[in-house]
Formats: structure tokens, sequence, C-alpha cells
């Protein structure tokens, strides 16, 4: 099966660039500068944190798949914290948000073997991006953790359209490459998103699952460290 693979397409966030480590970092930081501490009568800045978290994934996947728009994710995700946390959304400062999406993207932790691995492949294969975050903040997470040089092409969804799990994305991708879909395999930690999207596309595709959560069945191919790529290709 990777045999005859060419072109290797891979997920940004929670794939190559920790979200989860550069948010915390970033939501931490905030946490006390705009003294939530006394707000949510918390002296740490954790469950926020969980709280905001678990809001932030089911908006993501709600925006995955077009049910809401870039705006309406970006207003609830905090608002729905407040909420959730017994305070009301309107003594949110807006600021707050903007110093978030400002800060967040120029944080550099990725995951283990990242750049080892990439530099490895990029010697034997072609490698890109798919992702579906927003352009503005790619970009700076890409230009700041230095994974721009690795990709020969980035396929951002907000500028094209179309989100993953949608098989136009792939499509897409594939085309802007050059690549056909048997040369080609998806890298990504979203089951729908990445996996079954590329596999509804006609790709094969690779879960990185680093929280080894038992796949499903559909799932062919999986990896817990970046750096096992070095040893499938």
């Amino acid at each position: 099966m990777l045999r005859k693979k060419e072109h290797l397409f891979f997920d940004l966030d929670h794939t190559l660039w920790d979200f989860e480590t550069n948010a915390t970092e970033t939501l931490n930081e905030l946490y006390f500068r705009y003294q939530f501490d006394q707000l949510f009568n918390a002296s740490t800045s954790a469950n926020f944190i969980s709280v905001y978290t678990e809001n932030n994934h089911r908006l993501w996947n709600l925006y995955h798949h077009g049910k809401i728009d870039k705006p309406t994710l970006r207003k609830l995700r905090f608002a729905d914290t407040f909420t959730a946390l017994g305070v009301e959304p309107a003594l949110f400062p807006l600021q707050f948000e903007e110093e978030y999406l400002a800060i967040c993207p120029t944080k550099t932790h990725l995951f283990p073997n990242t750049h080892e691995t990439l530099s490895y492949l990029k010697e034997k294969y072609t490698l890109h991006l798919i992702s579906n975050g927003f352009k503005e903040a790619c970009e700076m997470k890409l230009q700041r953790s230095k994974l721009a040089p690795y990709f020969k092409t980035v396929v951002i969804s907000e500028v094209v359209g179309i989100n993953k799990p949608d098989h136009r994305i792939f499509n897409y991708a594939l085309t802007h490459s050059g690549a056909e879909k048997e040369q080609a395999i998806m890298i990504g930690d979203n089951l729908d998103a990445d996996i079954r999207g590329a596999m509804r596309a006609g790709i094969d595709a690779i879960l990185f699952n680093p929280k080894r959560v038992a796949p499903p069945t559909d799932v062919k191919l999986m990896i817990t460290d970046l750096k096992e790529l070095q040893e499938l290709f």
C-alpha cells in the first residue's frame, strides 16, 4: 500500500503543531493578566482551560461540517465557557480574544520528532499540508515554528472555501499538488476530518494517535509517534 506513495499530505493542528500545549500556555498567561482568578474565584486556570477546551473541540467539529462560521466559532467558545462556569458572558473582555488570537499562533511547541521526521521524509517524498485552520493563524504557525520550508503546497480551508472532511478539499489538494490519488496519503489526528475524509476521497490515510485511544475498525494504519513514519516510509 505504501510502496506507490510519492506525496504525503499532513494536517497541522494536533498533528504537527501541538495545539493543546500552545493554547494552554497562552490561556494560562491571559487568565491571570485579565484577573480571571478573581472573576471565577479560582486560583488556577485549570478548570477554565478544561471547559474552554471542551467547548472549542465541540465548536470546531461544527465548523468542520459547515454548521457554524468563523465569527460564530470565535464568539461562542468563550461565551459558552463563561456560561458553563456560571459567569455572565457579557463580562467577557473582547480584548482577551484578540490577544489570544495574536499570541497563540506565535507559540512553537510541536509534537516530538516533528522536525526530524519531516526532514527525513522531505528527502524521499513531496510533502504537502491541508489545514482547516484559519489563514492568518496557519501562516503564522508555519513561519514561527519553521515548518513552512518542508511543504511544496499548503491548502487552507478558509482560502479554498471548503473544509475537511468534504472530499472536494482533498480533490483540490490533489490537483494543486499534481498528485494522483494512488500516489497520495493523508496523515492526521482527526478521525472524521482527516482520516475518513481522505478515505471518502479515495486517498489512503494514517491516523496520528499520540493518546493511544483504541481506533475503530476502519482505520487501516495508525501511529502514536511521528517518528514511526520513518519506519513506514
